[in-house]
């Protein structure tokens, strides 16, 4: 609840301060609202209920990409580029992915919870800078924002899809490629050439990225379940 206050508190002014029309003020704080509640909805949602070192901190960096969300995402409305607030926002989400891991293995509280809401923060971000993308260097931005939600959904109608992998070092660089990708072309003084080919790399490897995992749990599914335990 702290974080949705300061969300509200932090979203307000910088609506404000970047957008002059309350429609764009509307529209921007509705998408950094839809971020910020599923942020504190998972972890207030989770039985039993726990709050770790590590959610905190993804939980602040949530709060960054809601503000973001606020800076970039009305720039599918407007067509203009988006200011140096959401550059600034965007890497400090950015780097701050970089904490939530060490705090839970320091302070020994990992837990699949707490990686499955780090994962939805990351996709989370990545969607908002396709968002403040799209109209600068084209529409086909959206799709590194939607990938991962389209996996989720597919993972609804079929429950294999939602099986745990382990980690991949492959995986979690191309996963850290896309948000710097759209940081790249949104960056001032950027040539227009790099700015349009970071993010234009950074599709095919996700999409490789998530169909490797679905072929692996393809794999897993039609392993028998007694194989899996010995493994």
């Amino acid at each position: 609840m702290t974080a949705v206050a300061v969300y509200v508190v932090a979203g307000t002014w910088l609506s404000a301060v970047s957008w002059p029309d309350l429609g764009l003020q509307a529209f921007g704080l509705g998408a950094g609202a839809v971020v910020i509640g599923n942020a504190a909805a998972s972890v207030l949602r989770r039985t039993p209920s726990f709050s770790t070192p590590a959610d905190r901190v993804t939980l602040l960096r949530a709060v960054v990409v809601a503000l973001c969300a606020v800076a970039g995402v009305p720039v599918l409305l407007t067509g203009a580029r988006p200011g140096p607030l959401l550059i600034i926002l965007g890497a400090v989400a950015f780097l701050m992915d970089a904490l939530d891991g060490p705090v839970a293995r320091r302070t020994g509280t990992a837990s699949p919870a707490g990686a499955r809401f780090d994962t939805a923060t990351d996709a989370a971000l990545v969607l908002v800078l396709s968002c403040a993308t799209a109209a600068t260097v084209g529409p086909w931005t959206l799709g590194l924002g939607a990938l991962y939600y389209f996996f989720v959904a597919a993972g609804r109608i079929w429950p294999h899809l939602r099986s745990p992998l382990p980690p991949r070092a492959g995986s979690k660089a191309i996963g850290a490629f896309q948000p710097f990708a759209l940081l790249l072309a949104l960056a001032p003084g950027i040539p227009p050439a790099i700015g349009v080919a970071a993010p234009a790399l950074a599709l095919p490897l996700l999409v490789f990225s998530f169909a490797r995992d679905i072929v692996a749990l393809e794999r897993l599914r039609r392993v028998p379940v007694s194989v899996q335990s010995l493994g």
